[in-house]
């Protein structure tokens, strides 16, 4: 919708704060959650049976997974204006023998489709996106290695931080089942291995131990356990680091309901202490699935007040509309680290946001994306390996360069709502997990500063 540069409407000195209190709190709807939609579309294909996925986020990552799976064979229904996928699970097996799969920037679908296919019996062609071509494979693909699966690198993969292009798609898959009962991965760099791993671990024809190294994205790999458990496998947790599969399990196919995404509501739960309104996302609760309702807890420290109501939590702003900085190991919810860079500027002390050294390598260096684009405005900021502290400021008008990171583009579109001229550089890059993201923000804006 916007090809050029987005202009965020300033509305801090504009709002019409009359109608809005706790008990009528400004209220939102956003798309599903990405993290949920790509685990229910790869336990569906694993399930035996037709499954329906209710409220799918449709997006440019879940879009590449759902064409990933009908390449593959799949029988499938889509009915975007429904929110819906219905998928004829094989009970594990894979339709096509061989087949060519490209997830374009989704991590969850190079992930979990790697995984899926590595430990299943064909061959198969993978390839993705430059962004993606640049972003850790290597455990997995190691882990894959050792559990019998060739993976064939391509002499022509693009120029990355891999040498000759090993660990990094293009690749292919010939894989050959399980041909070992356990493995160690190391989740330093992404949980996904995790996720990826313990999904298809059922398939083994064995029970199945996986061991861990590091503790990164835990919310994430509870979340997949949930899912898994839901669909009917469970991973059991024996210890702080390995998990166990009992051989004999199956997924069934369900009726699935898929929660509001918890990683976009952040944004709007943003707004209250920046903007000093109440607010609610529509069928966001504590109990969600998703590790990301955790930011609303850190909110409460910055001096919020936050309520579960049964339409969704809300989210009130601190009583004398000043908010605190704070020291905040972000390791649980890491993709909220750029929301909270991007108001700590108007907190009444430094923000330092620790734990999350890992996104450094997701769709962009992200710790130094928000120092250098902070830094832009003239805000100061202290950037470590895995942290960044953030001062109070005033920031001056400038234009955010998003990396093709939706979340630097959705994030800093926040600063703009306080802070007049600013905008945002290549805002389609939302597209991966919110299309309409600004679309929504300029409802809102309307809403909130009506002319």
């Amino acid at each position: 919708m916007y090809e050029n540069a987005y202009a965020v409407p300033y509305l801090y000195d504009r709002i019409y704060r009359k109608p809005f209190s706790f008990d009528r709190p400004l209220a939102v709807q956003v798309p599903g959650s990405k993290s949920i939609t790509n685990r229910a579309l790869l336990l569906a294909t694993l399930a035996e049976g037709s499954s329906t996925l209710r409220g799918a986020l449709f997006s440019d990552d879940s879009r590449h997974f759902l064409q990933c799976v009908q390449d593959l064979g799949f029988e499938t229904e889509v009915h975007e204006d429904e929110r819906l996928v219905r998928i004829h699970g094989r009970g594990g097996a894979v339709p096509l023998p061989e087949a060519s799969q490209y997830v374009g920037s989704a991590g969850t679908a190079a992930r979990f489709l790697t995984a899926f296919l590595g430990l299943s019996h064909g061959v198969y062609h993978m390839d993705a996106s430059e962004q993606m071509r640049r972003r850790p494979m290597a455990p997995l693909l190691n882990s894959l290695e050792e559990l019998g699966c060739e993976v064939i690198y391509e002499a022509n993969a693009v120029e990355s931080r891999f040498p000759k292009g090993n660990f990094s798609f293009p690749f292919t898959l010939r894989s050959h089942g399980f041909q070992k009962d356990y493995i160690n991965i190391n989740i330093d760099e992404s949980s996904q291995f995790l996720s990826a791993l313990l999904i298809v671990s059922c398939l083994c024809g064995q029970d199945f131990t996986t061991r861990i190294q590091g503790t990164h994205g835990m919310a994430y790999i509870e979340m997949t356990r949930k899912m898994m458990a839901q669909f009917g496998v469970e991973a059991l947790r024996q210890d702080e680091r390995t998990f166990l599969t009992r051989a004999g399990q199956h997924y069934r196919a369900l009726d699935y309901q898929i929660e509001p995404d918890a990683s976009a509501a952040c944004y709007f739960y943003a707004m209250s202490p920046l903007l000093g309104i109440p607010m609610r996302v529509d069928n966001v609760h504590f109990d969600s699935l998703q590790g990301d309702v955790e930011f609303l807890r850190i909110l409460e420290r910055m001096g919020c007040r936050a309520a579960d109501a049964p339409e969704g939590i809300v989210l009130a702003p601190p009583a004398e509309g000043i908010f605190h900085g704070i020291t905040v190991d972000m390791s649980v919810c890491s993709d909220q680290a750029i929301t909270l860079a991007a108001i700590a500027p108007f907190a009444d002390a430094p923000t330092t946001i620790t734990g999350i050294g890992h996104i450094r390598l997701q769709e962009s260096d992200r710790i130094a994306g928000i120092a250098a684009q902070l830094s832009g405005m003239g805000i100061r900021c202290e950037e470590r390996a895995d942290s960044i502290t953030v001062y109070p400021g005033s920031p001056k008008p400038s234009t955010v360069e998003t990396y093709d990171d939706h979340r630097m583009a959705m994030g800093f579109a926040l600063t703009g709502l306080r802070s007049p001229g600013i905008a945002i550089a290549n805002p389609g890059c939302c597209r991966k997990t919110f299309e309409d993201y600004f679309t929504v923000l300029e409802d809102l804006a309307k809403r909130l500063a009506p002319s």
